[in-house]
């Protein structure tokens, strides 16, 4: 038998978390000294008190680690329910990490208010080119809604592009299309020299040119390209133009290190 303070600590737990548990009835002492009061636990039971932190600390109440102990889970199942509950916690992670991005994106946004340079934009004639493309369906604009669409949809494309044999002609073309629902469909596209054929498993379109095109390259990630769009929609407005359709991307250079990325941004324009 061990006191409640030796069984504390070879459970790596506190003496008042094992009063708690006790007085919820998740896991009473061997024995209880009726003069005393004193609680005396068994080795054996560290095996349950494991099974309470590890269930707890997965995010379940104490409530329900009660219902899954009286359920008698086995280790198994307890490894199970770890992965299950691991991937959850990555996803939020991974989605909460996104949410930092964007709000440090926007904070740059703000901080570059005023210092726009737009002597950078230019207007030219943008010639209609064939694509290869596929596309998909985001939540929003958002970056953190993007992102995640459009990468899989480039990997995808490259990789249905390279089994079909057809050579890519140009570099990436991104472009999207408002839906009524408030989502967009994000189109991935790579210029190619074929036409549509039954075969192949994405599409081949025409991508028309554009008459009047307000540009701009954009040096860095695409998380920070708020800016350099804002900066592109001031000297639209300041010069007298109107936008006549949503921009279009085109990947210039894209190496591993996405701070060296280049991308041209273009918006079809037309006097006000």
């Amino acid at each position: 038998m061990f006191s409640i303070g030796d069984f504390a600590r070879l459970g790596l737990v506190s003496v008042r978390m094992l009063r708690h548990y006790d007085a919820l009835g998740l896991l009473r002492p061997a024995h209880v000294d009726p003069s005393t009061g004193y609680r005396s636990y068994q080795a054996a039971q560290l095996s349950r008190l494991n099974r309470i932190v590890a269930i707890k600390d997965l995010g379940f109440t104490l409530e329900q680690v009660r219902a899954i102990l009286d359920d008698k889970v086995s280790a198994d199942e307890l490894h199970g329910m770890v992965r299950l509950r691991r991937a959850q916690l990555e996803a939020q992670i991974s989605a909460d990490l996104a949410r930092l991005r964007g709000v440090e994106a926007r904070l740059r946004s703000i901080e570059t208010e005023g210092h726009m340079k737009t002597d950078e934009v230019v207007l030219k004639k943008v010639a209609p080119v064939t694509v290869a493309e596929l596309s998909a369906r985001a939540a929003s604009y958002d970056s953190e809604d993007i992102g995640p669409v459009i990468q899989p949809l480039y990997r995808q494309l490259c990789d249905r592009v390279e089994a079909a044999g057809v050579a890519i002609a140009g570099p990436g073309i991104a472009y999207y299309v408002p839906e009524d629902d408030g989502s967009v469909m994000v189109h991935a596209a790579f210029p190619v020299t074929t036409g549509p054929r039954p075969d192949l498993d994405f599409q081949v379109v025409a991508l028309p040119g554009i008459d009047t095109a307000a540009t701009i390259i954009h040096h860095g990630a695409m998380e920070d390209v708020g800016s350099t769009f804002q900066t592109l929609a001031h000297w639209i407005e300041e010069n007298g133009h109107r936008s006549l359709s949503l921009a279009r991307e085109v990947y210039l250079h894209c190496p591993d290190n996405a701070a060296e990325w280049v991308t041209e941004l273009q918006i079809e324009v037309a006097p006000a």
